[in-house]
């Protein structure tokens, strides 16, 4: 009875769930006699009245059955309970459709992660104005009242998709109006969205090569066919793209490519939408983080480039602002918008209405455009500080790749140790890094990690780096690669 998940329960409802358990377990049997109200009451040091109303329930439940001068008894209907084994059975392997089977395969994408240093990925969300938030939310409350708490349209708030039309149309230089936004909760599930609703299971679709995991497993998941296309330093080597013949959609990170950080040249952006256009594709522009550039303005995205609309661009705040808004978006041509609105109904419904409108105040307000200021030089300034700390502390293992964006640095191997070696020592000390082996799935790339940097002050990352540098002087190097 002293079950943990109980605990926090009413003293009665204890009573009753542990009683009926020993009846489910057959400890108590079928007619059997349960002591007098008052003296199982005198036995565990509670009120009479604690006991009655855990038997009325259990009577009223039908587990027992109550006579007057006959007390209380078990009820014969625990007899007809199917009977529980002494052990617990190995659990049956699940029955999956090859869809289910494909998901689970792909291992899930972990969108969090613990306070651990050096996560990829992550903002620094200490920074951000509780208080501008705090404030604009009640107006928000005040004006809408309970209408801010129901249901709202699968598309998206006017309002929201007024503002994120007007953002993207200034700083990132595309053509969206607020009837081409769809407002979803995360790129990930752009992503999804995406796989499910414009091409088939069985179809190619192009990747960078390394790319964002968390696009390769989307795609796969939904039976696609991924063709990794090879990178350089101006981003995906287009001319691959002639040859894939069958290919129906390409997915692209051109402002700052995930993991690299290489920009795709205008040259080649070009030659992109010409190539869908030609073979009737589509682009996935996923524009995860371009906000944070620190060497003039970003290039200005590919879907502004497009004058065919065959471009769907993603959008994502939970690298601007916080992970826990969970809001994205997606800029939509509009021939696909009734689709992958009615797609996303059928996923999770809508995004809440409350986040929706304070975030639309937000960037209304010109605090998103602030804000991004703020921790564009904040990020700078940790990401030179993370570079000179490695090539101080781990300079004979590592070989930091300083971006010119983002929120993570590639840092390549330059000494014996084996990235899975790197990848052994980091994990038991605590420390996160993701291997760009991982990423790849295609031609080999040089052996390295993804180290970030945004989440973490200057003393958080000394600290880090000093404890990877003493995880690896306790663990012998070796020079197997």
């Amino acid at each position: 009875m002293a079950d943990p998940a109980h605990s926090a329960l009413p003293l009665h409802a204890r009573l009753q769930r542990g009683l009926r358990q020993l009846m489910l377990d057959g400890t108590l049997a079928a007619g059997r006699p349960l002591p007098a109200s008052r003296a199982l009451a005198q036995s565990l040091g509670v009120s009479r009245d604690t006991v009655e109303t855990a038997y009325s329930q259990l009577h009223a439940e039908g587990f027992i059955t109550r006579r007057v001068g006959s007390g209380s008894l078990v009820s014969e209907q625990v007899r007809r309970l199917p009977a529980r084994p002494a052990a617990k059975p190995q659990a049956a392997v699940p029955q999956l459709s090859r869809r289910g089977q494909a998901v689970l395969a792909q291992g899930g994408v972990r969108d969090f992660e613990p306070p651990q240093a050096f996560v990829a990925g992550v903002p620094e969300t200490r920074n951000f104005p509780l208080h501008t938030w705090e404030r604009l939310q009640r107006q928000v409350l005040k004006e809408y009242g309970h209408r801010a708490l129901l249901h709202s349209p699968a598309q998206g708030l006017l309002p929201l998709r007024q503002a994120i039309a007007d953002y993207v149309s200034l700083e990132r230089g595309a053509r969206a109006t607020p009837e081409q936004v769809l407002v979803l909760t995360s790129s990930q599930q752009a992503l999804s969205l995406c796989a499910q609703v414009l091409l088939d299971p069985g179809e190619q679709i192009l990747i960078e090569d390394p790319v964002y995991h968390g696009a390769r497993k989307a795609f796969e998941a939904a039976g696609l066919v991924c063709q990794p296309v090879p990178l350089d330093a101006d981003g995906m080597q287009v001319q691959h793209l002639a040859k894939a013949s069958s290919a129906r959609a390409v997915f692209l990170t051109p402002s700052h490519q995930y993991p690299t950080g290489a920009t795709l040249s205008l040259q080649r952006r070009l030659a992109v939408i010409a190539w869908a256009q030609q073979r009737q594709a589509w682009i996935i522009e996923d524009d995860y983080d371009s906000e944070f550039h620190y060497a003039g303005k970003p290039t200005a995205c590919v879907q502004g480039l497009d004058p065919h609309e065959r471009t769907i661009y993603i959008g994502t705040f939970s690298k601007s602002l916080f992970p826990g808004l969970r809001l994205g978006y997606m800029v939509l041509p509009p021939a696909l918008m009734v689709s992958m609105t009615v797609a996303r109904s059928l996923q999770d419904g809508h995004s809440a209405a409350l986040a929706q409108l304070t975030l639309a105040r937000f960037i209304e307000g010109g605090h998103l455009g602030a804000h991004i200021r703020t921790m564009r030089a904040v990020y700078a300034q940790r990401r030179d500080l993370l570079a000179q700390l490695l090539r101080t502390h781990l300079g004979h293992v590592l070989e930091p790749q300083v971006p010119a964006g983002g929120m993570q640095m590639a840092c390549h191997l330059c000494g014996p140790l084996s990235e899975t070696q790197l990848l052994t020592a980091a994990a038991r000390a605590g420390i996160a890094l993701i291997g760009l082996s991982s990423l790849c799935s295609g031609t080999a790339h040089p052996p390295g990690v993804l180290m970030g940097f945004a989440a973490h002050t200057p003393m958080e990352l000394e600290a880090g780096v000093q404890q990877l540098a003493r995880a690896l002087r306790t663990r012998p190097l070796s020079t197997n690669r």
